[in-house]
């Protein structure tokens, strides 16, 4: 996109300067020696480089935000990855903590916790009076 509005701004330019260049007298208009027809007063040529101009300021207006939006993006790709460098970072020290503790646990000779040795919050005996079906 930063390119379409460079090529609209420099196309706008161009005809800018060919006209400026080519034109001598007051009410006609020729770009790049070619008369523009319909063109017979000072109005219509004043009108033509005000066209020429909103051309020039969408071409930069389309450049700036492209290139806006680019470093927007290239931003926060930077930022996610500091965040996953951070994240992995964490994750390696969690791990070598996890393993310094189950050293630990098997270096006093302690049996390793099981699944089932683990209490459950919120955990109900599967065998409940309220689920009893005989009675």
């Amino acid at each position: 996109m930063i390119l379409v509005g460079l090529i609209l701004a420099g196309a706008a330019v161009c005809v800018a300067v060919g006209i400026i260049a080519e034109n001598t007298a007051p009410a006609t208009l020729s770009v790049f020696g070619q008369h523009v027809p319909g063109v017979t007063s000072q109005a219509q040529v004043f009108v033509a480089g005000i066209i020429v101009t909103i051309f020039f300021v969408i071409g930069l207006t389309i450049s700036s935000l492209a290139l806006g939006r680019s470093m927007r993006v290239r931003r926060q790709l930077r930022e996610l990855r500091e965040e996953h460098e951070e994240s992995l970072t964490t994750l390696e020290m969690e791990r070598q903590q996890f393993q310094r503790e189950l050293a630990r646990a098997r270096a006093r000779g302690g049996a390793p916790q099981t699944t089932s040795d683990i209490p459950v919050a919120g955990h109900r005996d599967p065998v409940s009076p309220f689920f009893d079906q005989s009675a």
